[in-house]
């Protein structure tokens, strides 16, 4: 039986637990009421500051009434001289010049204020509202993913709570069988002791009844012991079998509580600053580019100001989100650090705060590592993926928010026509017709950002605790550390072709898909398709299967769009390698984009032969499908976002997000520039791209150029064809549909009759089709076995 002190011990390690996890969700509340805080600060500044611009503007557009009586009085005095000649001589005196450019002077500072006044009411005032308007909207939905946040980690720390309780209950059940059973052993030493004793005393010459009596208790005697003993074997048995689920239960409440810190460090560590992060999205530029408006107005308005003026530029310089953050998170320094990591509480003497690798769990122990590494390896592909996407994301937000669109000098520049004030702000940042476009555009890309966010985080959250109890059983099993190498060398093994085949199968084949089925899919590559099925389309590919050949459609194109970025993705040696990143990346900074193909192609001159067959297929297929963009919302900007980070990956020590918006130009470039950058194709012996999906092979013929269509057929004689007599035509089926792209070479569609006559080349056949005779592709098509009678 356990003790009462023991009792109170562990009565006084729950309260304990109990205390610190009110603590933790005291700290939570109070982070939710900070951030509101935060955002209610936010909107009072943003409505001060409308009321200051509004006061302002009646005070600028009061000022330049007055200037303009001012100025009209003075003027229509003038007007009124009735010697006209006289005022004409006057004019050419140096203060009555002096006197008109004074008057006019005052004309154009009232005109001036008027702009000034307008700029405020019409410009200003409506950032600031629009800047209101995001931030409340990106503060709601910042603060539905803290309160996920919040309650995963309510939910990590009631886990550890229901582990904790499972293991104490065990460990106290297998004390309970240690007792027992030690009661049982001290029974049995008590009862053999008590039938030695009494079988010393008696003597072996008793009269015969009496050796019948004696013989019978001594039976008695032995049937006692040997129930005590079986009662002793179950109390072992039942004590074994404890002792076992107590040592379980401890290792598993050891893993969660690993699991609970890892959670809870990483929360306050990175969450609680990627949520902040979220809460200021755009909040700083969208704030900078108001008060920047603001600056250029009062500059060009009167240089004189200058010294008034620097002191709001400088803070208008210093709007930063990050030094925000840091600052708020030191003034409630008490709400956002972390708390300290929970202890092992050691239930009634139990000290070993290690994991139990002995047998019988170390199998279990070891077969449960192996399952958690594989599953972290595929939850990192799928992460890193998610990631990518998110601050690609995050890149195009940014170049919402940071338009420089501030500069207003434009609208103090006068011509000698008295144009009015509404016509010189026409054009302004808010009269344009595409801010309902771009505001459209900017929400549903946000709406985006905060799913791959929400799905990056709680992805996070998951490796987080997965890896915290892998690297604990890998510690205890002593294994040596893993590296995921078969990230590493997927490249090599995606596919298993000839060595001659210049483009690998996963691309040729996904390519050739896609530009048969998909070219018109909406979201093409920017939507990510089902992690399963891709994952057994690049598995197949690995096996050295092609599960995309003939002519099926039945697979998810999202899918196989993924499986192509993800080759590009896991090539050990990027298809753009990182020693030519600085030569390519000066290219993106010319503005002639004849120029900027031009030295992109001798940048790549470098690259093997193999790589630039390889970069020629791929971009000569992404230019087909950005012609396509109206159907499928994919131009080459968005294209090259998709592409950029799994084609060329930015150096380390650089700037990651401004370096992958040159990467993106860049990709952006070589797709609308592919034929300048990749010409002559006769260059590169190898296959290139055909709108039809396929390849094309360019081969030396014999005078050293590359044959064609109507190269193959030269040679062939000129004669008509043979008559009905001399030879049937065979009869043959188009596979796919085919744009003939010649005179010579016809056009159909998929599953249409063709009469072939005879062979041209080793690609082409001369035929008919729809009463027209020309060359027909020998892969488009499918050659019945027997002749037409």
């Amino acid at each position: 039986m356990t003790s009462p002190a023991k009792f109170k011990k562990d009565k006084e390690i729950i309260a304990e637990y109990d205390t610190q996890v009110k603590e933790i969700r005291a700290q939570l509340t109070e982070q939710m009421k900070c951030l509101d805080q935060q955002c209610e600060l936010r909107v009072q500044l943003l409505q001060d500051l409308q009321d200051f611009f509004r006061k302002k503007a009646e005070i600028e557009m009061d000022y330049s009434r007055n200037l303009e009586k001012l100025a009209e009085r003075f003027l229509a005095k003038t007007r009124s001289t009735k010697d006209q000649q006289f005022k004409k001589d006057q004019n050419v005196l140096s203060p009555v010049n002096c006197w008109n450019l004074l008057l006019n002077q005052v004309k154009r500072e009232s005109r001036d204020h008027t702009t000034l006044s307008d700029i405020y009411l019409n410009n200003i005032i409506p950032r600031f509202v629009q800047v209101s308007e995001d931030s409340g909207r990106l503060f709601k939905k910042s603060k539905e993913v803290g309160q996920q946040l919040q309650d995963d980690l309510v939910k990590v720390l009631n886990e550890l709570y229901s582990v904790m309780k499972t293991y104490h209950m065990y460990n106290a059940d297998s004390i309970s069988a240690q007792s027992k059973l030690k009661e049982a052993e001290k029974q049995e030493e008590k009862q053999i002791g008590k039938s030695v004793k009494q079988e010393d005393r008696q003597t072996p010459r008793s009269p015969d009844s009496s050796s019948n009596v004696r013989i019978e208790e001594k039976h008695v005697r032995r049937s006692s012991v040997k129930k005590i003993e079986k009662m002793k074997e179950k109390r072992q048995a039942k004590y074994t079998e404890n002792k076992l689920k107590a040592i379980k239960a401890r290792n598993e409440y050891l893993l969660a509580l690993e699991a609970t810190n890892a959670s809870v460090f990483k929360y306050y560590i990175h969450d609680l600053s990627d949520l902040i992060d979220c809460c200021d999205l755009g909040y700083h530029a969208s704030l900078n580019r108001a008060l920047r408006t603001f600056l250029s107005a009062e500059l060009n308005l009167e240089q004189s100001k200058h010294e008034g003026l620097d002191a709001i530029e400088n803070a208008v310089e210093n709007l930063d989100a990050t030094s925000d953050k840091q600052r708020l998170m030191e003034m409630y320094n008490n709400v956002f650090c972390p708390p300290m990591k929970f202890e092992f509480q050691p239930h009634m003497g139990d000290m070993a705060s290690q994991l139990c690798a002995q047998q019988p769990v170390q199998s279990e122990l070891v077969q449960r590592c192996q399952q958690l590494q594989s599953r972290l390896s595929t939850l990192k592909i799928e992460n890193e993926e998610v990631k990518k996407t998110m601050e690609a994301t995050l890149q195009t937000i940014q170049d919402i928010v940071t338009v420089e669109d501030f500069d207003v000098s434009d609208c103090f520049q006068y011509s000698n026509s008295m144009e009015s004030v509404k016509s010189t702000v026409s054009e302004t940042f808010m009269s344009k017709p595409s801010i309902a476009k771009r505001r459209a555009n900017q929400q549903e890309t946000e709406q985006f950002y905060f799913t791959k966010m929400k799905e990056y985080l709680e992805g996070r959250n998951l490796i987080t605790k997965l890896q915290a109890k892998h690297d604990l059983l890998q510690k205890t099993l002593g294994e040596s550390q893993r590296t995921d190498c078969s990230l590493a060398r997927r490249s090599s093994t995606v596919r298993k072709q000839d060595s001659s085949q210049a483009i690998p199968l996963v691309v040729e084949s996904c390519i050739r898909f896609i530009s048969r089925h998909g070219l018109q899919h909406e979201g093409i590559f920017r939507v990510s398709g089902s992690q399963v099925e891709v994952n057994d389309i690049k598995n197949a590919f690995e096996r050295g299967e092609d599960p995309l050949a003939g002519d099926q459609n039945d697979h998810d194109m999202d899918s196989i769009a993924g499986v192509l970025k993800l080759y590009f993705r896991g090539l050990e040696h990027p298809l753009f390698p990182k020693d030519i990143f600085h030569d390519l990346i000066a290219c993106v900074t010319m503005d002639n984009l004849q120029e900027r193909a031009q030295h992109i192609r001798k940048a790549l001159l470098v690259l093997p032969k193999t790589t630039l067959i390889i970069m020629r297929y791929l971009f000569a297929f992404l230019n087909h499908l950005s012609q396509f963009s109206e159907d499928n919302m994919m131009d080459p900007y968005n294209l090259a976002i998709c592409f950029g980070p799994s084609l060329m990956s930015v150096p380390e020590g650089h700037d990651q997000v401004s370096c992958q918006a040159h990467v993106n130009e860049l990709i952006k470039t070589i797709i609308i520039q592919h034929e300048n950058i990749f010409q002559n194709a006769r260059e590169l012996e190898g296959p290139v791209y055909s709108r039809g999906g396929s390849m094309e092979d360019y081969c030396d013929s014999p005078h050293g150029e590359t044959t064609s269509a109507e190269d193959s057929t030269q040679d062939v004689t000129t004669e008509p064809h043979m008559s009905d007599d001399e030879c049937e035509p065979i009869e043959a089926i188009a596979k796919f549909d085919y744009v003939g792209r010649t005179a010579r070479e016809l056009s159909f569609k998929k599953g249409a009759s063709l009469l072939l006559y005879q062979r041209a080349s080793d690609d082409w056949w001369e035929g008919r089709h729809n009463g027209i005779d020309g060359l027909i592709p020998h892969q488009y098509i499918v050659v019945q076995d027997t002749l037409i009678s």
